[in-house]
């Protein structure tokens, strides 16, 4: 258990950090699972309206920090060669 001031602010700053990381990564895989169901219809156009919206989304979590830029790059990348492939 903390003792300092410090060190139990900390932990107060931790709680609130991680719920918002947790709804951020919860809010990419939505997108990314928006995505994946537009690819499996088979619809080119949703699915690149659904890639479209994922991707600001999560960019804006490498701002946040929740994602390793290159890991965000490889997702965008492989969903975007899969829409390519719908042709």
């Amino acid at each position: 258990m903390a003792h300092t001031v410090q060190a139990k602010k900390r932990i107060r700053q931790l709680k609130k950090h991680a719920e918002a990381n947790r709804k951020r990564m919860s809010r990419i895989r939505t997108y990314m699972r928006n995505v994946e169901l537009a690819i499996e219809s088979g619809e080119k156009s949703a699915a690149q309206e659904a890639l479209r919206a994922f991707q600001p989304e999560v960019m804006r979590g490498v701002t946040k920090g929740v994602l390793h830029h290159n890991t965000a790059a490889r997702r965008i990348s492989r969903l975007n060669k899969r829409v390519k492939a719908l042709a």
